[in-house]
């Protein structure tokens, strides 16, 4: 009778805990699909960088965004700091040169850790944070276009592969808020009148340039661009293993067929039907970033460009 008490006893205790663990994925899944939504929504780098912090302090005790420029690291904001040390930091420059960990994350462009040591991170960030002399401090870069113009830096109880995700989510949509350089337009060649031969067809129409588009119809195209970035790396991220396997077996339509369709349907809907001069972005954006430029590898069933 003893055994059976107990076996029940063990059982129930297990569902507890099954309970108890689905419960925090479902917090922890729902926590995180917040903060890459509202992450997505921001309008400018300024927005960016305190939506990125505001996610981050869910996921470690401490969290600080450097803006990265001319080899130094200049405080940006800062949380899990005294309030007088906040305001501090909004000046703080720290030269990549006497902060190794931080220069080694801006180079390799690759997360790190490091000792919480003045020889690492600088004397100024050990007293502004309060860092034990075996504490770790975690930076997270946020890579754009090969470049890193802001890093993620975390400390105490941290959620690495969480902040990472979110730096790189991050990324994608820093650089689909840099407006992008219009095209430069060619010299006019110098005027020839020439008499049309008879019946001969009227001269083609140069192309169009950027700066040729109405400013509504700019505004459109940017959007559009930030829009495919997003989808696409969200791909890339939630479903890396199709994206892997779809690259080995050379259809990446086939392995991530609903994601792609849904992506075209909406992209179609939003951008397509109020802009006539619409480029397919989301085609763009995949074949560079998941395809690696070889396009054969979308695989034979891929439909192709929407246009």
């Amino acid at each position: 009778m003893l055994e059976g008490q107990l076996s029940q006893l063990s059982t129930e205790v297990e569902r507890l805990f099954d309970e108890a663990r689905g419960r925090a994925r479902r917090e922890l899944a729902d926590q995180l699909n917040q903060s890459v939504r509202r992450i997505r929504h921001a309008g400018s780098h300024d927005e960016l960088a305190a939506t990125l912090l505001d996610a981050a302090t869910a996921f470690a005790s401490g969290a600080a965004i450097f803006r990265i420029a001319d080899g130094t690291a200049q405080g940006d904001r800062i949380r899990g700091v005294a309030a007088s040390e906040t305001e501090s930091f909004a000046s703080l420059e720290i030269p990549l040169s006497a902060a190794p960990a931080l220069a080694g994350a801006v180079e390799t462009r690759d997360p790190v850790i490091a000792v919480t040591t003045a020889a690492e991170v600088s004397a100024r960030m050990i007293s502004l944070a309060a860092h034990p002399p075996d504490g770790r401090a975690y930076m997270y870069p946020l890579v754009v276009k090969e470049e890193v113009p802001a890093l993620l830096y975390c400390w105490g109880a941290v959620q690495g592969p969480v902040l990472e995700m979110l730096a790189q989510v991050s990324a994608v949509v820093w650089d689909s808020l840099i407006v992008p350089e219009p095209p430069p337009v060619p010299e006019p060649p110098p005027l020839v009148t020439i008499a049309p031969a008879p019946d001969s067809a009227p001269a083609p129409k140069p192309a169009s340039s950027w700066d040729a588009l109405p400013p509504e119809d700019q505004a459109i195209h940017l959007r559009a661009q930030r829009f495919a970035r997003v989808q696409v790396a969200e791909m890339r991220l939630n479903d890396a293993a199709a994206v892997q396997s779809g690259r080995t077996q050379r259809n990446l339509y086939r392995a991530l067929r609903a994601r792609i369709d849904g992506a075209r349907a909406t992209f179609r809907e939003k951008f397509f039907a109020p802009c006539s001069s619409m480029v397919d972005y989301i085609h763009v954006e995949m074949v560079r970033t998941l395809a690696h430029d070889d396009a054969d590898l979308l695989g034979k069933d891929y439909p192709g460009p929407l246009v």
